[in-house]
């Protein structure tokens, strides 16, 4: 038989209330028609009010894990989340660095939805220098993007710009990500330095406490579409819309005391 899935490797931390990290991400790569293979990067304590523990895994745990994946499975996509280190990520890197992957889609998690701060200091310099370079995309919120810029995002006006700045700096793509403006309306912004367009991903505020994992949930459909062969733009439409009907979908839902998961099956079951 011919028939072949298309896989995207997940590489991130567990979270043991299900609604973000590795579990989200199997999720979403599952709803988006693909076959999820992953690498746990940390194991955290972790539910819908905050991180309580985080345990990280050693370099060389993840580095095979993903070699593992890599020499028998392959992979059409991979999604890269939380690395706590710097010695992780240039495990990671050294790692991805042998195989030739054209769609590597990188969140930038740095802070969790709770608040919870999730990397390091130093290793924000060792994820600009090492690991953005080999990703096409990356998917900071306006809390990242300003790390990785070195420069404050005050309003809406200004994330087109910033966007178009951080592709320069970076070399890579850029989808950033609005949700963090208290506005009605929310405009996500994609920079596509491959063609050196923008999109302007538009999109009605949701009242509702249940967002968490929505960053892990995004770049993993992204991901997803890439490994399915769609253009980059086409890939980053279907991702943004994927995750607003995920998020209308469970807001209807209580799951825990804080912020509940999204719903990544709403297409096949309430």
């Amino acid at each position: 038989m011919d028939n072949q899935y298309k896989i995207v490797l997940s590489v991130a931390g567990s979270d043991s209330g299900g609604g973000a990290g590795i579990q989200a991400d199997i999720k979403t790569i599952s709803a988006c028609g693909c076959y999820a293979a992953t690498a746990i990067t940390a194991i955290t304590a972790q539910n819908t009010v905050g991180v309580k523990a985080v345990f990280p895994l050693m370099p060389e745990a993840i580095s095979s894990q993903i070699t593992a994946v890599l020499e028998d499975i392959g992979v059409n996509a991979v999604k890269i989340g939380m690395l706590h280190s710097s010695p992780v990520i240039k495990a990671v890197k050294e790692t991805l660095a042998h195989y030739r992957i054209d769609n590597i889609v990188l969140d930038p998690v740095m802070v969790a939805t709770s608040g919870d701060k999730l990397l390091q200091d130093e290793a924000v310099e060792t994820m600009k220098s090492e690991l953005i370079p080999m990703a096409r995309v990356i998917t900071p919120n306006i809390p990242e993007a300003e790390i990785l810029l070195g420069a404050r995002i005050n309003s809406q006006d200004e994330m087109i710009p910033m966007a178009e700045e951080l592709a320069g700096i970076t070399g890579v793509s850029v989808l950033l990500k609005a949700g963090h403006f208290n506005l009605q309306e929310i405009i996500d912004v994609f920079y596509n330095i491959e063609n050196k367009s923008i999109l302007a991903l538009k999109s009605k505020r949701i009242q509702t406490r249940n967002t968490h994992g929505t960053g892990c949930t995004l770049s993993s459909a992204l991901a997803s579409f890439l490994a399915h062969g769609l253009s980059l733009n086409e890939a980053v439409r279907r991702a943004k819309d994927y995750v607003d009907n995920a998020i209308q979908k469970g807001s209807g839902y209580t799951t825990g005391k804080g912020h509940g998961p999204v719903h990544h099956f709403y297409q096949y079951w309430k």
